[in-house]
């Protein structure tokens, strides 16, 4: 489970200090988004297809894609595709707030499981990143999708917060 949120790590080894911060990246966008009706967050507040929800999702795809797909050749299937490049973002009908937060936790909990153990300069299938440079870019991604969270929540309701 994404929460509650606990702090990053301040002392550790580099893996400890990795997913350490993956994992506080990963219940902020639960923090920043847990609260706001199901209306609210699927909300279009900007010209792009960008909403909390679609966020939400886009990030559990990333998730899978970077760790199942690229790193160990699983098979995964995205929301994306040539035709529909922000498919991700897209909400489907009957698509509530509680449900994609729920399915981000699970691609989280998979992911995670997935890399447990693995060694970080375990590298793609097309040998071009390390997995301790994935998860740096989860970190980077993860934390970005979250300050858009942040700012459209305060425009959304008015919540500001940590």
């Amino acid at each position: 489970m994404l929460l509650p949120r606990t702090d990053a790590p301040f002392a550790g080894d580099e893996r400890a200090l990795l997913d350490g911060f993956l994992a506080f990246q990963r219940s902020t966008v639960a923090l920043k988004a847990t609260g706001l009706t199901d209306e609210l967050a699927s909300r279009r507040l900007l010209p792009s297809v960008t909403t909390v929800i679609g966020l939400i999702q886009h990030l559990g795809d990333v998730e899978r894609s970077w760790i199942l797909d690229d790193l160990l050749g699983l098979p995964f299937e995205t929301r994306w595709s040539d035709g529909d490049p922000d498919g991700e973002f897209r909400i489907e009908p009957g698509t509530t707030l509680a449900g994609a937060l729920a399915e981000y936790e699970a691609a989280c909990a998979e992911t995670s499981l997935a890399i447990a153990g693995l060694p970080l300069d375990l590298r793609t299938r097309d040998g071009r990143f390390e997995l301790r440079w994935v998860i740096l870019h989860l970190i980077e991604e993860t934390a970005r999708h979250a300050g858009h969270i942040d700012i459209l929540r305060e425009l959304l309701d008015g919540e500001t917060g940590e």
